[in-house]
């Protein structure tokens, strides 16, 4: 039985060697919009809100905040256009949403809300999910919304250089040196439903039109009230390969481990098959908080059991 009577949310902005955490003023950015989106999702919870709309609330402050890689910070495909994915997931019925491949959506977590609870459908994705967006009265956005300087100087290294990259940070001469941009949150709600959204831009010089494993069920995202809550971060092949997301929840459920435990046991497993590049959070139905990664790093922060917020990025 899950305890009721406390909440616990978790968010995450991304995975990597993240040498630019190293810049005081870089590292402290990160830390105040962190925090600031956990009391965000805090009220949220306090206020009575659900873990769904908690997640919903949180994404979509990440999708914002140009320091992300989702949203308006979204990194460039290899025609210089944004292509978006995104998933929720509400762990009382399994029920979710997803969008793939969209374009000029200021918020895609909100269109991947309204894919669950106004169609009869989970993915919508590029055109097909853009005409959806019109019929749920979503706006589209300029492209120069989502051009920032930082992106734009991304795609023209990486096109300099010829390669796919992954939202580098300061050098990508080595896969472990690169940010993995995703952002992600998890949540349970003080009637102990659980909830987890995701987010990204992708990669840097991406083909167009390729998709993630943020938007798919199972691997960047999931969520189930018998067991947890996960989003993932990382290079979105290694978790469609393992989905992870319903490796970790199925370790719970099938050999009785705690959160912590499956966690664990799934990063283990992540790395031992397809040597994974990333890391997950995850609130279990108890509101225990976990992570995992095989990166140096993680950009993450959490509220435990209605505690203090905390930010790490190890």
């Amino acid at each position: 039985m899950a305890e009721n009577g406390h909440y616990s949310l978790m968010i995450h902005g991304g995975a990597g060697m993240l040498e630019s955490l190293k810049d005081p003023k870089t590292a402290s950015r990160y830390r105040q919009s962190i925090h600031r989106i956990l009391e965000h999702g805090r009220e949220v919870l306090e206020s009575g809100g659900s873990a769904l709309q908690t997640v919903a609330t949180c994404a979509t402050l990440l999708e914002d905040d140009p320091l992300f890689n989702a949203g308006r910070g979204s990194v460039l495909n290899e025609l210089g256009k944004v292509e978006m994915d995104a998933a929720i997931m509400d762990g009382r019925d399994l029920s979710a949403g997803a969008v793939a491949a969209v374009q000029n959506i200021a918020n895609p977590i909100q269109l991947a809300h309204q894919v669950m609870s106004k169609s009869e459908h989970v993915m919508l994705i590029a055109e097909g999910a853009l005409r959806f967006a019109d019929q749920c009265g979503i706006e589209q956005t300029p492209d120069n919304y989502f051009y920032t300087p930082e992106r734009i100087a991304q795609l023209e290294q990486a096109r300099l250089n010829d390669k796919i990259v992954l939202d580098h940070d300061e050098t990508d001469s080595e896969d472990e040196a690169q940010k993995y941009g995703t952002i992600g949150a998890v949540a349970r709600d003080l009637t102990g439903n659980l909830a987890a959204a995701t987010s990204t831009g992708g990669m840097v010089n991406k083909s167009m039109g390729r998709v993630g494993d943020s938007p798919i069920v199972g691997a960047g995202v999931y969520a189930d009230n018998e067991t947890c809550a996960v989003s993932a971060t990382g290079y979105g092949e290694d978790f469609m390969r393992t989905l992870i997301g319903k490796t970790i929840s199925d370790l719970m459920l099938m050999k009785t481990l705690d959160g912590v435990q499956a966690t664990a046991a799934g990063i283990d497993y992540f790395k031992r098959k397809v040597q994974g590049r990333g890391g997950v959070i995850v609130v279990d139905k108890n509101g225990q908080c976990s992570r995992g990664l095989t990166t140096k790093k993680l950009i993450h922060g959490w509220i435990e059991k209605s505690a203090e917020s905390m930010v790490g990025f190890d």
